[in-house]
Parts: C-alpha cells; sequence; structure tokens
C-alpha cells in the first residue's frame, strides 16, 4: 500500500510540475545604423486553462484575467505605439510586425457571442474596462472606430472548431492618443516582478518614450500543444524601442549637448581638405562606447523568476554583434554564444547587479539586418477644403518574386472615399494595370455618426517595381459640436494595415505585418469665435431695448411749468438749515450724557 501511495504521489508531483505557471523573460539587443540601439525586451508567463477558469491566477494578473472573463474575450490583443519604423536603414521589423501596432492605440479581440449585437455589447465593456485599468482613452472606441476586418487578421491561440463559429472579431484604433508614463506604468505592475527586478527594471518612462521609435503590445490566446492534453492560457507582454545612444546617455539634468574638445576630435584624413588647421570630424556613431547604465540610466537589478521547467536559470539578455567585437559583463553572469547566428547570449546573477558593456570599436558593430519584403508610405493629395485624394505608394525590393498581400484601411465616417476612383498602377508605367494588380476588394461603406469605411484589397506587385494605389474622396461637414478643442489642427486617420500571407510550403514560417504612418486630415473649420460675436450683439441690442422700454415704463414725466425755479439763494437756505439741524441733534446729545453723569 505505501508503495501505491508514494507513486500516486509522485505522479500528482510530476502533473503539478507539468501544469504549473511558468515566467520567461527575454531582452534582445542589436546596434543599428547611424548610433541606434534595438531592445526589445519579451515577457511570457502562462497557466493552465482550467486554472484559469477557476480564477486561480498566480503569474496571469487576476486584474486582466477577470476583465477578459467579464467579457467573453478568448483572444486579445493590445497596442501602444509611436514614433516611426526607418524601414529602409533599419531592416525588417522587430518580430516581424506582429507585435507592432499603428501610431497611438490599436486593439482587436476574438469575442465570444451568439449575435453580432451581443460581439458588440462585449467589446464596448472590454474596451471600457482596459481604459480604465491602462490609463488610456479606449473608452472613445465607439461603433464609428470600430470595424470587423475579414481578411486581414486571424486566430493567434488554438481554438476548436466549435468555438470558431461563435467568435467574432472586431478592431478598434485611436489614431490620436498619446502614449506616456501613465501607460508604462500599469503594463509593468502586471509583470510579477512589477519592474523592480529582472529585466523590467530597465524600463524607465524618460529613456523608452525619448525613443525614436516605441512599442508596447500584450497579447492573451490559448495555446493547446499536441503532445500535451493540457491546454494553457499565455500572456505575452513585448516592449521594442529604438534608442538614440548619444541622446542616451546624456546626463537627465544637463542634456544640451555640447561639441568636444578641439584635442578629442577624431578627423577624417581620407579628405582632400584634411590639413593641420583643418579637421573633418570622422563619423563615430556606430563604433561609440555605450553599456546598460549608460543608455537606460540603470543595471539589471538581478533576475526575476529566470528559470525554465527543469529549475535551471535561463538565458535573459542577448545581443547581436561581431564575435570579434569585445563585451564586458558584471561577475557572476554566464557567457553563451551562438556561432549561427552572432548572439551571445548571458545568464544574470540570481541576487547582484548585472551590467554590459560595449567600449570603443574600430569597426562598426553593426550587423546588417534582412530586407523587408515590402515598403510602404501613404500621403494625401489634393487641395482644398471639399475633396482629396490618398496616394499610397507599394515597392517590391526584391527582383524575381511578387509579392501578394492584403491591404486594410479604416477611414472615419467623415471622410468619404469613391471606390470607382481607385485606381493601381505600376509607377513607372504611364498606362493602369489594375487588373494584374488588384485580385480582390472587399468594401464596407461608412454610415453618418454610426460607422466609418472599411476597404481591404488583395494586392500583388510585381518583382522590383513600385505600385501606386490611388482614390479620392470626399470630405463632410461636421457639426459645431463634433469638433475636438485643436479643431485647426486635425483629425488623425488610422495607418493602413499590410498583411503578407505565410509561405504555404513552409510551416514555421508566419504572416508577416507592415503599417504605414497616421494621416492628418484637415477638414473645413467654423469660425469658432462667430458664437461670441452673436452673443454680445444679441446682449447689446437687448440692454438698449430693455433700457428704453424701462425708461418709458417708470419714469414720471412733469411739465416744464410744474419745475420749481432754480435759486441759488434757496439752495443756500437749505444747506443752512441741514447744517443747523444736524448742530442741534448733537448739542441735545451732549446735554443729556452730562445730565446723567450729574
Amino acid at each position: 500500500m505505501k508503495r501505491i501511495y508514494l507513486l500516486l504521489l509522485s505522479l500528482l508531483l510530476a502533473v503539478s510540475v507539468i501544469a504549473d505557471p511558468q515566467y520567461e523573460e527575454h531582452l534582445h539587443l542589436e546596434p543599428l545604423p547611424q548610433g541606434l540601439l534595438l531592445a526589445s525586451f519579451n515577457f511570457k508567463s502562462n497557466a493552465s486553462l482550467q486554472s484559469f477558469e477557476q480564477q486561480h491566477f498566480r503569474y496571469i494578473p487576476r486584474s486582466l484575467g477577470q476583465i477578459l472573463q467579464h467579457a467573453r474575450t478568448k483572444e486579445l490583443h493590445l497596442r501602444f505605439s509611436s514614433g516611426r519604423w526607418d524601414a529602409e536603414s533599419w531592416g525588417v521589423r522587430p518580430w516581424d510586425g506582429t507585435k507592432e501596432g499603428g501610431t497611438g492605440v490599436e486593439v482587436w479581440a476574438w469575442i465570444e457571442a451568439e449575435t453580432s449585437e451581443d460581439a458588440f455589447f462585449h467589446w464596448i465593456t472590454l474596451n471600457h474596462a482596459l481604459s480604465g485599468l491602462f490609463c488610456a482613452s479606449l473608452n472613445f472606441i465607439d461603433s464609428t472606430r470600430t470595424t470587423r476586418p475579414v481578411q486581414t487578421y486571424e486566430p493567434v491561440g488554438d481554438h476548436s472548431n466549435t468555438s470558431l463559429s461563435s467568435l467574432h472579431l472586431l478592431h478598434g484604433t485611436l489614431p490620436r492618443e498619446v502614449v506616456c508614463t501613465e501607460n508604462l506604468t500599469p503594463f509593468l505592475k502586471l509583470l510579477p516582478c512589477k519592474g523592480k527586478a529582472g529585466i523590467s527594471s530597465l524600463l524607465n518612462g524618460h529613456k523608452l518614450f525619448d525613443a525614436s521609435w516605441q512599442s508596447m503590445s500584450i497579447d492573451v490566446r490559448p495555446v493547446c500543444p499536441e503532445k500535451d492534453p493540457l491546454c494553457i492560457v499565455e500572456m505575452e507582454q513585448t516592449v521594442d524601442m529604438v534608442l538614440d545612444i548619444e541622446r542616451s546617455k546624456r546626463p537627465h539634468d544637463n542634456p544640451i549637448p555640447r561639441p568636444p574638445p578641439v584635442d578629442q576630435l577624431k578627423c577624417d584624413t581620407s579628405k582632400s581638405y584634411s590639413s593641420p588647421n583643418a579637421c573633418f570630424p570622422m563619423d563615430m556613431s556606430n563604433m561609440q562606447s555605450w553599456s546598460l547604465s549608460d543608455v537606460f540610466g540603470r543595471p539589471i537589478k538581478g533576475s526575476c523568476l529566470a528559470t525554465d521547467v527543469r529549475g535551471e536559470r535561463s538565458e535573459s539578455v542577448c545581443i547581436r554583434v561581431p564575435y570579434k567585437h569585445q563585451v564586458f559583463t558584471s561577475q557572476g553572469s554566464i557567457e553563451r554564444k551562438d556561432p549561427s547566428s552572432s548572439h551571445r547570449c548571458y545568464i544574470l546573477p540570481e541576487y547582484d547587479d548585472f551590467d554590459m558593456a560595449l567600449p570603443q570599436q574600430e569597426s562598426p558593430a553593426v550587423i546588417s539586418r534582412p530586407t523587408p519584403p515590402l515598403y510602404a508610405s501613404r500621403s494625401f493629395t489634393g487641395h482644398g477644403q471639399e475633396r482629396g485624394g490618398v496616394q499610397t505608394l507599394l515597392t517590391n525590393p526584391t527582383s524575381n518574386v511578387a509579392v501578394s498581400f492584403t491591404y486594410f484601411e479604416t477611414l472615419p465616417w467623415f471622410m468619404k472615399p469613391y471606390l470607382h476612383t481607385l485606381r493601381a498602377q505600376i509607377a513607372t508605367s504611364p498606362t493602369p494595370s489594375q487588373g494584374d494588380i488588384i485580385k480582390s476588394i472587399y468594401y464596407r461603406p461608412a454610415l453618418d455618426r454610426q460607422r466609418g469605411t472599411q476597404l481591404e484589397i488583395q494586392i500583388t506587385v510585381p518583382p522590383a517595381s513600385t505600385v501606386r494605389l490611388t482614390y479620392d474622396f470626399e470630405k463632410a461637414i461636421l457639426r459645431y459640436t463634433e469638433y475636438p478643442p485643436d479643431a485647426n489642427r486635425g483629425f488623425d486617420v488610422a495607418p493602413a494595415v499590410i498583411r503578407l500571407p505565410p509561405n504555404p510550403t513552409d510551416p514555421s514560417c508566419k504572416a508577416v505585418y507592415l503599417r504605414t504612418t497616421s494621416l492628418l486630415l484637415s477638414l473645413p473649420t467654423p469660425d469658432f469665435s462667430m458664437p461670441y460675436n452673436v452673443i454680445i450683439l444679441t446682449s447689446t441690442v437687448i440692454a438698449l431695448a430693455f433700457g428704453s422700454i424701462y425708461n418709458l415704463l417708470v419714469r414720471r414725466f412733469v411739465g416744464a411749468d410744474e419745475v420749481e425755479s432754480f435759486s441759488l439763494a434757496r439752495i443756500k437756505e437749505r444747506i443752512k438749515a441741514r447744517i443747523k439741524g444736524r448742530f442741534g441733534v448733537m448739542v441735545d446729545r451732549f446735554s443729556n450724557k452730562e445730565k446723567k453723569t450729574q
């Protein structure tokens, strides 16, 4: 019997170890051209689906888990982004663009509901709850900012066929939202160590929001491994940023840049005009020294639950630099090299601080990143306050392979496109070739003050060519109460989303996402000083009319012969009488006081 009990106990312990929630964190550093540094923070935690449904929360925070359960959300994707990714200089996007959102706030989710009306009700509930959790304006995502994409997004999690039939996809954007420290603080509170230990201790609002480009993402999805019958709920948090090393190294109390002394200048002697009296400084941006303390303002405060299933410490920090370059780290860390990918990974000390330093190099420490499969840029065309146009340039850099993708746009209801003006042609060709480029179009027109325009286009770009996609639109006139306080600034239009499907022959290949920059639309703006002028003019007219009528009704008119004649002697007599009366009263008061004292 004892052996049976011991066997059952060992089986229970094994199951508990397998189903035990796990947490992983990873930091990837990679120098970019022009003295920039790409830092990608990734935090991944999971819990068994059974414990999640029973509200047994450990690494997945209760605050977010209960919101998802109350809103019946099976899969959530939330993005906070600012800046622009320079694909021509920096190469492919981190995570192939899957962890990136458009400028501002972008959110999409799969919600379980029987009807689309119920799904929209839970969608509004979800946005209001997330608005309070992340201190963002997600509560402003209403029906006019909500779309239902058909071809652009697919579920990332593992859902059964029966559940997929009842899932509804809803997508919303807030391109005007400004991402700031108020969004970073609740983001860090979702982590197990709350930003006090591990790689999350490097996340500082002053450094993050001073970056040239930054993106924060939260993804919650169900995962059902093939070899494991137990499904899990996985939450992945990601922070990507591109920092200017020189700007980040400036002291916080004195950030003004100053030129180096003359004796510290390194001149480029290859110039023809180089002489002892003329110095052309060398571009040292790709060879300058830096450390984690210099760039982020602090070292890593130990490790945060950085262990694998076997209880061993896992690699938390990796950097991608050539092997011939020196990298110095703090004591207690363990280095592991990967010759196939030029990566150096480090296991952090459990309790001590960890710092990494790269000394000044004789050659650039930048390894070129792969070329993106597509370049995209979007802008407005035309002039005037009545109509306009949109132009999107789509460039295929490959020389032998055509690129097919889905182009998705969400337009506000007051921006009404003319679908018959949609044109697609190769930029170098004078004749349009729309039939060979545009394969299919899904168009959902807008309804005034009810919903926006949804446009999804299947496009194919030939090799080594640029396609120009254009269409015209009409600007609507809003009510004066619908304008924001800074109406003359304009209205933000959400970025376009481009999805490149995965290669069907390669199972490991995943979809690639690109996003253009947001646009600023100028609408006909009324003169908001006119109500003030009307109020002033109306008040003046009323005052004049009321004063005249009041005088006519109240004032008593007397004839000229009834008025007493004006006489200076009579006025003097009245003044003397009043003075005598006042003097007599004072004398009487003084005499009465003397009688009382006697």
